[in-house]
């Protein structure tokens, strides 16, 4: 395994028209880029034939858990969720073709209603991963007037479990594959590959500097893939993995290889269910947005977020207001924000966070990742008796049950307000403290609580 860097690579801006020949089997349509749309950032530059085919009926043996790895659950959704929203974050992907087994259709498609996927059709998937993909192939070659799907100048094959994958890499194989007929990323080999003799002693060892490990995402020109596979023994379909060879070895299409990024690794063991987790809740604590409702709240905004920036170096910190609704958090949702703080001043009746979770749950942001709201009160002992503040804040419990069902985790902080201000700063620093762990960690078991600063 191994694991990206937390913060991932920004998919590169689309490049200029692909050109090029490809190889024996190859297709005579060009790609096209669409100028107007040049300038609207990597996720809407490309407007080409292109699909994807994402076999997904593998039963996750190695990962020793009864429930198939791409099913499994990161941060209470399924791995291939994560794989599939990759892929359609790329528009110029125009149909992704999902393989997965009879008995786990009802499930994925569960998935997609759930988590809102577009794009997706699915297809029953084979015994093996070459028979998967060889169905996902046909699929896409029907193109007739009932068929939804369209066949594609060039198709890119992934696996379900590489969650991680950027568009600049995407791009970086289409390109390559509508040059040479088929592409496909490379990574350095990690360890020393051997070949045991029969009674398991060493025979010899390969010299690591000459050889790369196979990666995904692949892409082939559609004529070249499909061929191959059509021209495939029942040996080949039965026991190989490498769709390179296959284009290699029917169609005399040799590969480019593509240098990938080190996020390309794929989910296999129990331990790499930990690793991704890490990643996603590392990727989705970037950022953190202060909410305020009234002028009154300035000076308690004004002090946390002064503190918050000091002390979370690594996290952008913004102020938005909850006088402009839906129309200013909007803009932050764009930024990809999932962590809120909702300060309260010295009110304890959680009308401003009401108003905050109904524009949140309008837009629907929770959908795909949990979304963090710490409501901030700030006390002063010498306003209002402790006891009342307190049985007021406590209410939060119930609300927090509540709002847990739309995947939103609440929690209180209550920081101490002093005049005195090397203890006013220390509160505050503490506080920063305590939202950090809880933007980072995303731990449900603290829905609910109220945590003192």
């Amino acid at each position: 395994m191994e694991p990206a860097p937390a913060g991932g690579s920004r998919p590169a801006e689309p490049g200029t028209c692909l050109s090029g020949r490809g190889g024996a089997c190859q297709a005579t349509s060009p790609l096209a880029y669409s100028p107007s749309l040049a300038g609207a950032g990597p996720a809407c530059g490309v407007a080409a034939a292109v699909a994807a085919v994402l076999p997904a009926g593998g039963c996750g043996e190695r990962m020793g858990v009864p429930t198939p790895k791409q099913f499994c659950p990161i941060l209470e959704r399924p791995l291939i969720s994560y794989t599939l929203q990759a892929l359609e974050r790329v528009c110029w992907i125009k149909d992704i073709v999902v393989t997965v087994t009879r008995e786990n259709m009802k499930a994925m498609e569960s998935i997609i209603q759930r988590y809102q996927h577009k794009r997706i059709s699915l297809v029953e998937s084979g015994v093996t991963r070459h028979k998967s993909i060889f169905n996902g192939l046909k699929a896409l070659a029907e193109d007739g007037p009932n068929s939804k799907l369209t066949k594609p100048e060039v198709v890119i094959i992934h696996d379900a479990v590489r969650p991680f994958v950027e568009e600049d890499i995407l791009l970086k194989v289409v390109t390559a594959a509508k040059e040479h007929g088929a592409a496909g990323a490379i990574r350095p080999l990690v360890s020393t590959v051997i070949s045991p003799s029969a009674d398991s002693c060493l025979d010899h060892s390969l010299e690591r500097a000459r050889y790369k490990a196979s990666e995904m995402p692949q892409a082939f020109l559609f004529d070249v893939i499909y061929e191959a596979y059509k021209q495939c023994s029942d040996y080949d379909l039965e026991f190989g993995t490498e769709c390179l060879q296959l284009a290699l070895k029917y169609c005399h299409t040799n590969a480019k290889l593509v240098e990938g990024s080190p996020d390309l690794w794929k989910v296999t063991y129990k331990r790499d269910l930990y690793a991704a987790e890490s990643i996603i809740k590392e990727r989705i604590s970037q950022q953190i947005c202060i909410v305020k409702e009234t002028k009154e709240d300035e000076e308690y905004v004004s002090l946390l977020e002064e503190m918050l920036k000091k002390e979370l170096k690594h996290v952008n910190v913004t102020r938005r207001s909850l006088c402009h609704g839906e129309r200013d958090l909007q803009q932050i949702i764009l930024q990809k924000c999932y962590n809120f703080v909702c300060v309260n001043g010295q009110n304890f009746d959680f009308q401003e966070i009401h108003k905050l979770l109904s524009v949140l749950e309008e837009i629907h942001l929770s959908t795909l990742y949990p979304v963090v709201v710490v409501s901030v009160h700030f006390l002063d002992y010498n306003s209002v008796p402790f006891g009342v503040k307190m049985e007021n804040l406590l209410r939060i419990r119930e609300f927090a049950k509540e709002v847990k069902k739309r995947n939103i985790l609440l929690c209180g902080l209550l920081i101490y307000y002093s005049q005195d201000e090397h203890k006013l700063q220390e509160s505050l620093r503490q506080g920063a403290t305590i939202i950090d762990a809880i933007t980072k960690e995303r731990n449900f078991g603290l829905i609910g609580q109220l945590l003192i600063a």
